[in-house]
């Protein structure tokens, strides 16, 4: 299994629940719809401690199908939508386990 971590921090003026609902929902709703796309959550309330305001966690079967996911048009729809007009910094890892 291949694991997707993405840290975002929004722009202040996005910095609200109503964008940060609006991220969650638009990219979990690519549940099932991208083969090899095995597990998307998107977490919106971090703990005080935290410096990112927004993560996304996903697992894939396979580097593949991660690559798959980054340029298949549900995917791109959904982060030039709901993601990319809101943040100003990202930071990605990614891993097998």
């Amino acid at each position: 299994m291949v694991k997707h971590i993405i840290l975002w921090n929004l722009k202040e003026e996005y910095n609200t629940k109503e964008i940060k609902d609006r991220i969650k929902s638009g990219l979990e709703s690519l549940n099932g719809e991208i083969p090899g796309l095995v597990e998307i959550k998107v977490i919106i309330n971090p703990l005080e401690t935290s410096n990112a305001d927004v993560m996304l966690y996903s697992v894939f079967e396979d580097f593949d199908s991660l690559k798959g996911y980054a340029i298949h048009p549900k995917h791109v729809y959904a982060a030039d939508t709901f993601v990319r007009p809101y943040t100003k910094s990202r930071s990605c890892m990614d891993f097998e386990e």
